[in-house]
């Protein structure tokens, strides 16, 4: 019989770190085949980018497959940067999301804390954001779902929870500021016309780390409060009306404990007379990605109705 370990950390409902560095998750994640998801109306398959590190994304097609080129929605998945996958739990809503937005879709598989702590995913995600405007100019070798189906000037980013701070971060990234370290040599100019974010995941501007436990787990090297990759108040952290994108969409709930960061985030970018335009969604009633956990309620459906609408402005 194995003998007794002993625990290093609890952190539920995500996981429990033995002492031997062993990770033990609350919630096991299955594995959804791609294919074809009539329930939805849309169309996947997987591609792995990045061998080395298994980076991957799941791409989608609307279905049926309307004419003429359609928006890409580059996708993160949420999960407090340590559970979730674009391959199980995320897969229904951006299946459902695509079919309603008749866009391409592309929800990225990044690596996970704090196997990975943070910012690997971070960079996971510019390294799939990368590969995607790569397909513009790839030539026979090109992925054709991007190459044949895409319209690479209508580009969005998106994401919920940390899915939206990855959101946040690879907009800033592609605006010429990145706030999670240096980027990698070589990076094509990213151009995007929006930015959604869904319940975004930031912590309070004077957040001290004994008040975000799971993020000094998560991010073992965190200079909170003064860390711009969760606190995008930080000193040390580009100032976000540096968005070089047309138009901004921020999603909160009334009940979540995010949602007066997110208002924040919608305000500082008014209050700096930022030059695009600056939308905000709340949602009475909810909490914290309700939308997964109810997604047929009306409110579900309501948000997503926003979600759609704001991409199909372009």
């Amino acid at each position: 019989m194995e003998p007794c370990k002993e625990i290093e950390a609890e952190h539920p409902p995500f996981f429990r770190v033995y002492k031997d560095g062993t990770v033990e998750r609350y919630i096991a994640i299955g594995f959804i085949p791609s294919g074809h998801h009539p329930e939805a109306g849309a169309t996947s398959k997987d591609v792995v980018i990045a061998p080395e590190t298994g980076v991957s994304v799941r791409l989608y097609l609307p279905d049926p497959l309307p004419s003429g080129k359609l928006p890409i929605v580059v996708y993160f998945h949420g999960g407090g940067f340590c559970i979730g996958s674009a391959f199980s739990s995320h897969h229904p809503y951006v299946a459902s999301l695509v079919a309603e937005a008749r866009a391409v879709g592309v929800s990225v598989e990044y690596r996970l804390a704090p196997e990975h702590p943070v910012p690997a995913g971070h960079y996971d995600s510019w390294t799939a954001l990368q590969w995607v405007v790569r397909q513009a100019e790839a030539g026979p070798e090109a992925e054709p779902w991007l190459a044949e189906h895409g319209d690479f000037h209508r580009l969005f980013l998106a994401g919920e929870s940390a899915g939206a701070n990855h959101a946040h971060h690879m907009a800033m990234a592609a605006s010429g500021a990145p706030a999670f370290g240096p980027l990698p040599a070589g990076g094509l100019p990213v151009r995007f016309v929006g930015l959604v974010l869904v319940h975004p995941a930031f912590s309070e501007p004077e957040a001290k780390l004994e008040d975000e436990p799971l993020w000094r787990v998560v991010c073992p090297t965190t200079t909170l409060p003064d860390d711009p990759i969760i606190n995008f108040m930080a000193q040390s952290a580009p100032e976000i009306d540096r968005l070089a994108c047309d138009r901004v969409l921020v999603c909160v709930a009334e009940k979540d404990k995010m949602r007066n960061v997110g208002r924040l985030y919608y305000e500082v970018l008014v209050r700096r007379g930022w030059r695009g335009a600056a939308e905000i969604v709340e949602t009475e009633g909810e909490n914290h990605a309700f939308h997964f956990f109810a997604p047929h309620s009306n409110k579900a459906k309501h948000l997503m109705e926003k979600i759609v609408s704001f991409i199909n402005q372009s």
